[in-house]
């Protein structure tokens, strides 16, 4: 069970953490830390996370990153599903705390999307639900091609969560004004239940496409990583 709580204590802080970043301070007056700030962090989250609690739940926080491994051969089906409610429960309690937080300035009006992701009207910069798919697909495609290599035992260790940390920042870093970026269906389900409305409606899109994008991430790491010649 600690590997369950350690997944749900982690995507708290990723929920938090990241999306906490978008509605407290990414546009507070004249000091607000803006997209780069934002995007910087979500990678902080994770990488915070590898190396509080890699060493229990190999630090997934997203269902996708889990399916991903499973795909690649790296995680027990038997797992999957335990992990995948865990990081859910969890994102939905980092979502409420935000909530309590955000709900104490006056004016707060969570209709505004609340770090939500969207396309079409509801993606940051107009981009249509095509596009949205596209961005949403890759980008969580190269995020396991990113952790699956990071994680080999090929690769240098101690410096994975450096790596998959800084791989998420520069996929906020591209994709934020497309989506808001979610690639992480957790994520995007613990503030989107608070949200209501059209996130809610828009949700299926950020639980396909990133699932769908760790499973091409996973085949495409066997061709380029297997050591079979």
């Amino acid at each position: 069970m600690n590997k369950y709580y350690a997944e749900f204590i982690g995507m708290f802080w990723l929920v938090l953490g990241g999306c906490g970043s978008a509605v407290l301070a990414a546009a507070f007056p004249q000091v607000g830390i803006g997209l780069l700030g934002v995007s910087f962090a979500f990678g902080l989250t994770v990488l915070t996370m590898a190396f509080a609690i890699g060493p229990i739940s190999g630090c997934h926080l997203n269902p996708a990153v889990s399916v991903g491994l499973w795909a690649g051969a790296r995680f027990p089906a038997s797992q999957l599903f335990p992990y995948i409610i865990a990081q859910v429960l969890g994102a939905i309690a980092g979502g409420g705390v935000l909530y309590l937080i955000a709900s104490g300035k006056a004016g707060f009006d969570v209709t505004g999307g609340f770090a939500s992701n969207g396309f079409g009207a509801h993606s940051p910069g107009g981009y249509s639900l095509t596009a949205a798919l596209v961005s949403e697909v890759v980008m969580t495609m190269m995020f396991l091609v990113i952790i699956l290599g990071a994680t080999d035992k090929r690769a240098s260790q101690g410096f994975a969560p450096i790596a998959i940390g800084l791989g998420l920042t520069l996929i906020h870093l591209i994709s934020i004004p497309i989506t808001n970026t979610s690639v992480n269906p957790a994520r995007s389900t613990g503030v989107a239940v608070f949200a209501g409305g059209w996130a809610i409606q828009q949700l299926w899109l950020f639980w396909v496409a990133p699932i769908v994008g760790a499973v091409l991430g996973a085949t495409v790491y066997k061709l380029v990583g297997s050591e079979k010649r």
